[in-house]
């Protein structure tokens, strides 16, 4: 179980598969750090937060947007990532983690936005699947 970059146009898609919820965003999110930087360095410390959205779909994207957030405000490239998903109500959430590898450890390319262009979540016989495109 893990992820695969595809070529999108001018843009990049994470191809990724999971044996839980959980492990398909957490792999979704290793594919983010995969686009941004071919070999992140192993220094950093680990940070937590959680999302909170009214479907898996929303979830997910919420969640690689607050990755994307967390990168720009900490200043580092979140790779190792972890993450736990939940129904709770009405609503989904993640309790998540990565270990945030400072600028100055690694060469990053920009990535700039998740889209919901083409995104699919969807379980499988397997556990999870999901296709996600990133705006470069």
């Amino acid at each position: 179980m893990g992820f695969t970059l595809r070529d999108h146009t001018a843009d990049v898609a994470v191809e990724a598969d999971g044996e839980s919820l959980g492990g398909v965003f957490a792999a979704v999110a290793d594919g983010l750090t995969a686009a941004m930087c071919d070999d992140p360095a192993e220094t950093g410390d680990r940070f937590s937060f959680s999302v909170r959205a009214e479907g898996r779909e929303a979830l997910l994207f919420d969640y690689l947007d607050q990755l994307i957030y967390e990168r720009d405000v900490r200043g580092v490239l979140p790779a190792a990532h972890e993450a736990t998903v939940r129904r709770e109500g009405d609503e989904w959430v993640v309790e998540a983690s990565a270990r945030g590898v400072p600028f100055a450890d690694v060469d990053a390319r920009d990535v700039k936005a998740v889209t919901y262009s083409e995104m699919r979540l969807a379980e499988t016989d397997a556990g999870w699947e999901a296709y996600v495109v990133f705006d470069v």
